[in-house]
C-alpha cells in the first residue's frame, strides 16, 4: 500500500498538502474526503483518523493526523529541497515561528470570516449584519498588519530569499477570505506581490487548480450539506457569532 493522502480541498491545510506533494513530484493517492457530506464522520475514515478531520496521512500501516506534522514528515521522508524546511538553523526558526504563531491568527481570524460571511448565511438565511461582519473583518485586518510587519517585513518571503512551508501554507489560508469575497491582497501591495512569489514558486497553475473550488464557494447551497451536519454547524456558527 502506497501513500494515501486524505483531503477535501475546501480546506486550507488540505490544500497545502496538496500543492505541497504535487509540486514536489511526490507519489500519493488522494482519498476524496468531502466534509459537506460528512464523510469524515463514517467509521471508514475513523480507521485512519479517529479525531475525524482531514488532511489525515496513511502511509503503509503509519497513520498520521494534523497538518504541519503531515508537511513535516513528507519534506523528511521525501528529502524535499533544502528551502521548504531549512536546515540552517536561524532560518528553521523563522520558519517555526511563523507556524506556531498563525494557528490561532491568520488561520484563526481568516477562518471566521469565512464561515461568518459565507457559511452561516447558507444555513439560516439571513446575512450576518453589517457591524458584526465588520468586527470580524477588523479581526483579520489587525493580523494582517502583524503578518506583514512582524513576518514579512521587507523580505521576498517569510524566511528570506526563498519560499519555504511557512509561505505555502500563510497564503492557502489567505485565499479562504477571498473565497468569501473579500480581497485582502487589493490594498495591501506587499502582500499582493508575496502572493504572486509563492504562487509562481509552486506554478501558477497547480496552485489555481488547487484553489478552484474556494474560489467556487459561493456556488454552495444547503442542501448539499448532509443533514445530520446542518443544524451542528448553524448551532456552532451562531455561538461564535454571538461572541462577537
Amino acid at each position: 500500500m502506497g501513500l494515501e493522502l486524505y483531503l477535501d480541498l475546501l480546506s486550507q491545510p488540505c490544500r497545502a498538502l496538496y500543492i505541497f506533494a504535487r509540486s514536489n513530484g511526490i507519489p500519493f493517492e488522494f482519498k476524496q474526503v468531502e466534509l459537506m457530506k460528512g464523510q469524515h464522520r463514517t467509521e471508514e475514515f475513523q480507521k485512519v483518523n479517529v479525531l475525524m478531520k482531514v488532511p489525515a496521512l496513511r502511509d503503509g500501516s503509519f497513520t498520521l493526523a494534523e497538518s504541519i506534522a503531515i508537511l513535516l514528515y513528507l519534506a523528511r521522508k521525501f528529502k524535499t529541497p533544502d528551502h521548504w524546511y531549512p536546515s540552517d538553523l536561524q532560518k528553521r526558526a523563522r520558519v517555526d515561528e511563523y507556524l506556531s504563531w498563525q494557528h490561532v491568527n491568520i488561520r484563526g481570524k481568516g477562518s471566521k470570516l469565512f464561515l461568518m460571511k459565507v457559511l452561516l448565511p447558507l444555513l439560516t438565511g439571513q446575512p450576518l449584519p453589517p457591524e458584526k461582519l465588520e468586527s470580524v473583518t477588523e479581526e483579520l485586518n489587525v493580523v494582517l498588519k502583524q503578518f506583514e510587519e512582524k513576518f514579512l517585513q521587507d523580505k521576498p518571503f517569510i524566511a528570506g530569499s526563498e519560499v519555504s512551508l511557512a509561505d505555502l501554507v500563510a497564503l492557502v489560508e489567505l485565499m479562504q477570505p477571498v473565497g468569501a469575497g473579500y480581497d485582502l491582497f487589493e490594498e495591501r501591495p506587499k502582500l499582493a506581490e508575496w502572493r504572486r512569489r509563492v504562487e509562481e514558486a509552486v506554478g501558477k497553475q497547480l496552485f489555481q487548480e488547487a484553489h478552484e473550488g474556494i474560489l467556487n464557494v459561493k456556488n454552495l447551497t444547503a442542501d448539499k450539506i448532509a443533514p445530520e451536519l446542518l443544524e451542528h454547524f448553524k448551532h456552532q456558527l451562531l455561538k461564535q457569532a454571538s461572541q462577537n
